[in-house]
């Protein structure tokens, strides 16, 4: 039985109708299908009265609201006092404090990259002891989670600094039910499958595929997504770390035949609405709408967790996991993004802070509001704000690799910068090898 969701209705919660703890805390401790045992069992080991732990973050609105109630029910268990300040200049703030010796106990960054970077300075703390351990353990695809949180230190000695909490899907294909039970289309499984499918729709005198760059200043990113989606079906993730820090250069045979797989659903006028002509001008917040006109411009979407929002009022949609190729044996890669959190100013709180991180009970209060992720095994995954969420969630948990978005984590000219400009010059004809030399040019004026 087919999912079937509504974008009017990606903002419905579970918190309707479950019992107020108090004005801070949606959930009243012990009611409900969340995990309890994990709270109360935390509870009795830690008495932090009188302490005040401080978190500064990137979430401001709706997300700074949401941590904050997650997180008073660490202080209800402890007794200690919370203060997150959210700030829309983190990345410029949490340097600046850092470096001048007055950072908060604990940072929420959105990108590796910057952890890192603090890291390599002096200026994190590694987490409490077994906390990679725990990771691993408790987390799918666990291994990818430790990586991307391990840094070299000051001194040169790699630490486990970041725990990642929240995190956001990339690997998706959206699209309309109505339109594919009418034409008779099944969900691909693979990417063989998926390239047939294309195949097929075309050979019923359909489109198969809505893509658009365009994005004002950054047009351009949606394809590096496609490419590093593409790095991770037809290459190792070691590769595509690699491929990430420039060990392994742009222009190298293995990229450029990521940036030509990309190609083959972009830039073949049959394959995509409007033709190939079409793909760099379209801006990407309108790109999907084809889905869902009558009859459909076109078939399928790839896009990450947040595109919903973009989609007319009322449309009815679904997704399926971006698939893997069956015969290169790589398993089910995720791309995605996400926020790790790092002592920043070392405080006993602060590591019992990282430690309530691992409890499903400070994942499940989140995920039955709005806007969160996991790949939190132990957790009740019926728990979810919405359907959407919840199968997203299961996208996470059956990954077998994570790989965070890799322009993110590219130098600032080269991720935000060349890469971008380089896709749109291939998908409006220039070869991709040309393309792929051009911007390690580039990064080799910045080496």
């Amino acid at each position: 039985m087919k999912r079937r969701y509504f974008a009017g209705a990606a903002a419905l919660a579970l918190v309707a109708g479950m019992a107020q703890a108090d004005g801070h805390q949606p959930f009243a401790v012990g009611e409900g299908d969340f995990n309890w045992d994990s709270y109360n069992a935390f509870a009795e080991k830690y008495d932090l009265s009188g302490q005040t732990i401080t978190i500064t973050g990137p979430w401001t609105g709706l997300d700074n609201d949401n941590v904050t109630q997650v997180l008073s029910y660490f202080e209800s268990a402890t007794g200690a006092t919370v203060n997150y300040s959210g700030s829309d200049s983190f990345e410029q703030d949490i340097v600046i404090s850092a470096r001048a010796g007055s950072a908060p106990n604990v940072a929420v960054f959105p990108q590796p990259g910057l952890a890192a970077d603090l890291a390599s300075q002096g200026l994190l703390t590694p987490l409490p002891e077994g906390t990679g351990d725990w990771v691993q353990s408790n987390y799918a695809a666990g291994q990818s989670w430790v990586d991307l949180g391990t840094y070299p230190g000051q001194d040169g000695t790699e630490d486990l600094y970041g725990f990642f909490y929240k995190v956001d899907v990339k690997s998706l294909v959206w699209y309309s039910p109505e339109a594919f039970d009418e034409a008779g289309y099944d969900i691909p499984e693979t990417m063989e499958e998926l390239k047939a499918l294309t195949d097929q729709i075309v050979e019923e005198g359909g489109t198969p595929w809505c893509i658009g760059l365009g994005s004002g200043a950054a047009t351009g990113w949606p394809a590096t997504d496609w490419v590093e989606d593409m790095m991770l079906r037809t290459q190792s993730p070691e590769d595509y770390d690699a491929w990430v820090s420039n060990e392994m250069k742009f222009d190298d045979p293995k990229v450029v035949a990521a940036i030509e797989e990309y190609g083959y659903f972009a830039r073949n006028n049959d394959y995509v609405d409007g033709g190939a002509s079409a793909v760099a001008n379209t801006d990407f917040r309108d790109s999907p709408t084809g889905l869902f006109d009558i009859p459909p411009k076109c078939y399928m979407h790839r896009q990450a967790s947040f595109i919903p929002t973009f989609f007319p009022e009322d449309a009815e949609f679904d997704f399926f996991y971006f698939p893997a190729y069956e015969g290169k044996d790589l398993g089910k890669p995720v791309l995605g993004a996400g926020t790790l959190w790092a002592i920043t100013n070392p405080s006993d709180g602060a590591n019992a802070l990282m430690e309530y991180l691992q409890t499903p009970i400070a994942h499940e209060t989140w995920m039955a509001l709005s806007g969160f992720l996991t790949p939190h095994s132990g957790v009740n995954t019926d728990l979810y704000a919405n359907a959407t969420n919840k199968a997203l969630g299961d996208v996470l948990l059956n990954a077998t690799t994570f790989r965070f978005d890799g322009s993110d984590l590219m130098p600032g000219e080269i991720g935000a910068g060349a890469f971008w400009t380089g896709m749109v010059d291939y998908t409006t004809g220039k070869d991709a090898a040309e393309v792929a030399k051009g911007i390690q040019d580039r990064w080799d004026t910045i080496q």
